[in-house]
């Protein structure tokens, strides 16, 4: 099973398969096939796509046929630099 939470609504998928080009959110029927439900999503990125070899997407939450789509939706700043501290913190932690 996939977890995704879609990207206009929040609400939390389980999906057996990745979503398809015409794959809507039972909760507010907004597309699932898109950028904003993609790990490559960044929009500090150039074509706000972390994928280098993708195709550009002009609406990141309209749905799309871009082959390098995975499940995930982006990475929150906040979240990464959570992630990072807590990494840093570990390596360099004295040891008791």
């Amino acid at each position: 099973m996939l977890s995704l939470t879609c990207h206009a609504c929040g609400h939390q998928l389980n999906l057996p398969s990745p979503p398809g080009r015409r794959d809507e959110c039972p909760k507010c029927r907004a597309d699932l096939h898109v950028c904003k439900n993609c790990q490559h999503y960044e929009a500090t990125a150039y074509n706000e796509c972390r994928e280098p070899v993708a195709e550009r997407v002009q609406e990141k939450d309209r749905s799309n046929f871009c082959d390098h789509f995975v499940v995930g939706g982006p990475r929150s700043a906040k979240n990464d630099r959570e992630a990072l501290r807590a990494a840093a913190e570990a390596l360099f932690k004295k040891g008791k």
